[in-house]
């Protein structure tokens, strides 16, 4: 007589090795010393539960022996044990890009963070004094040279400064600003929302294409706290336009005892005209055109880790160190080392352009990409032979993060173009996921029908190119 279907499984059943037998064997052994007995032991049961799973549902056509078990057991356990943040392949033409965590770190501040994170530090002590210091003691020097303020302070983001100084300067107070500049950066985030956080009344000026310097007089009075301009570093508005000069608008502020605030956002540190590079308003430039204070990001256009920079008046600065939010936006020993590490590079600005990743790869020639887009593409081609049709293309690279955004680089790609029939969607779509299964996952972009691997950024071409006969296994896969 035969067995009904869930009777036969369960006779099969009684052939999974028990977790207290695999525990005993020398396999097990090796694996508790690595990744521990609690984890190995979940791994296990959790793989004798697929295995259950599948003679339930007559998917196996075996019972797993033990050598089977211990193989998905260990492959749990590297799942588990992975980190969640990884390096990619950035080679989406954005070379300050957000969602892939902006400017790389040269040798210097990699090699900061490094030591000051295996050892107690003088974070917040003053060594000469033997006393409580202060930790924005660590780059307040520096950041005072390289923008001639009189003062300067650091916290979390670009963001966090805008808030704290607003917060600081004129919470419960109105807050003049043009139409025009009420922006929304990354994540939805928009000033207005900043503002009222910050606990602001926003005074809106001027229109969204023409704001004139009346505008802002007329709307000063007994409750501004303080005036703010944005840089409008992630769009840009066209045509019949107008602006209010600096100087002009902090004359005025001044005029009037109201502290002049200018937002730059992705903020360069010095004039990037000099390497041919588009020109982007430095806080040099800000606080010499009379701005009290000037805020900008510690990793894009300059280069370094990710942090808020607030620059200008000595006693506005004091003002916002006193304020108690200050110290929930505060820094850590590890970002301050690796921005004062790039901020000695700022020093010899000569050979910046070697030294520092961000503008390395922003003045990377064109012909120079395009060479090592030839050099590499006969391998990803032969490693996508029956995939797709494997090819240097011509495109353009953008600055990213809100930097100069109608300023694009020439540059060269890899393009890819999928041979498989059907939708062209779907297959891109199949071929742009096996790369993001490489171990060093591929991020490129689609555009017009193919993938295309920008180079500009590519710093590690071996291992890239190592990679693509594992694509090639990965996307037959997949299909």
């Amino acid at each position: 007589m035969s067995l009904d279907p869930p009777a036969a499984a369960a006779s099969r059943f009684a052939g999974l090795p028990a977790v207290d037998r695999l525990l005993r064997c020398a396999a097990a052994a090796a694996l508790a010393e690595r990744f521990g007995r609690e984890p190995l032991t979940a791994a296990l049961r959790e793989t004798l539960a697929e295995a259950r799973a599948a003679l339930r549902a007559e998917a196996a056509a075996a019972v797993p022996g033990e050598e089977a078990v211990f193989a998905r057991a260990t492959e749990l356990l590297h799942e588990a044990n992975a980190p969640a943040l990884r390096a990619v392949h950035n080679l989406t033409g954005a070379v300050l890009h957000t969602n892939l965590g902006r400017a790389l770190l040269p040798p210097e501040a990699i090699e900061a963070m490094r030591l000051v994170a295996q050892s107690p530090t003088n974070l917040e002590y003053a060594l000469d004094e033997g006393r409580r210091g202060d930790r924005d003691a660590h780059l307040e020097a520096q950041l005072c040279a390289l923008t001639g303020a009189e003062a300067a302070t650091v916290v979390n983001n670009n963001a966090a400064a805008v808030l704290l100084v607003l917060n600081s300067l004129a919470a419960g107070r109105e807050v003049p600003t043009s139409r025009g500049e009420l922006v929304e950066i990354g994540g939805s985030f928009r000033m207005p929302d900043v503002m009222r956080s910050a606990g602001c009344t926003l005074v809106e000026v001027g229109t969204t294409n023409r704001t004139h310097l009346a505008d802002y007089v007329d709307a000063i009075g007994p409750a501004t706290g303080a005036v703010i301009k944005v840089h409008t570093s992630n769009y840009e508005v066209v045509g019949f336009t107008a602006r209010v000069d600096e100087a002009q608008l902090a004359r005025a502020c001044r005029e009037r005892g109201v502290p002049f605030v200018i937002d730059l956002g992705s903020g360069s540190l010095l004039d990037l005209r000099r390497w041919g590079l588009p020109h982007e308003p430095t806080p040099a430039e800000a606080l010499a055109n009379g701005a009290d204070l000037v805020t900008f990001s510690g990793d894009k256009l300059l280069g370094g880790p990710q942090a808020g920079i607030i620059a200008g008046r000595a006693d506005l600065v004091a003002r916002i160190k006193r304020n108690p939010m200050k110290r929930a936006l505060r820094v850590d020993k590890m970002r301050i080392a690796a921005l004062s590490a790039v901020l000695r590079l700022y020093a010899d600005a000569e050979r910046l352009p070697q030294r520092l990743p961000t503008l390395r790869a922003l003045l990377r020639p064109v012909a120079e990409i395009r060479a090592q887009a030839e050099r590499i593409c006969p391998a990803i081609a032969a490693a996508l032979y029956d995939l797709a049709r494997v090819e240097v293309a011509a495109c353009d690279s953008i600055f990213g993060s809100g930097s100069l955004p109608s300023q694009s680089l020439p540059s060269a790609a890899i393009a890819l173009t999928p041979f498989a029939a059907g939708s062209c969607g779907a297959a891109l779509a199949r071929l742009e996921a096996s790369l993001r299964r490489l171990p060093v996952p591929v991020i490129g972009r689609i555009h017009q029908g193919r993938i295309l691997l920008d180079l500009r950024c590519l710093e590690h071409e071996e291992a890239l190119v190592a990679q693509f006969a594992q694509l090639a296994h990965a996307a037959a896969e997949a299909r």
